[in-house]
């Protein structure tokens, strides 16, 4: 499977709970950080459900 490329481009204030959680469980924590994760059916449910909040490459 490939890796995804991972980028926080907005910032978590006047976000929901739910939401800061889900970007912390992917690795993020400032604008701008980037993570490599395995593409997975669970990494790509975290991050549609921040969908808003982060961009996403293939790597």
């Amino acid at each position: 499977m490939a890796d995804l490329k991972i980028t926080l481009h907005h910032g978590l204030v006047n976000r929901k709970p739910k939401q800061r959680d889900t970007v912390r469980t992917l690795g993020l924590h400032k604008i701008g950080q980037s993570v490599v994760r395995e593409d997975t059916p669970e990494t790509r449910g975290l991050v549609n459900a921040v969908r808003n909040l982060v961009t996403v490459e293939e790597v």
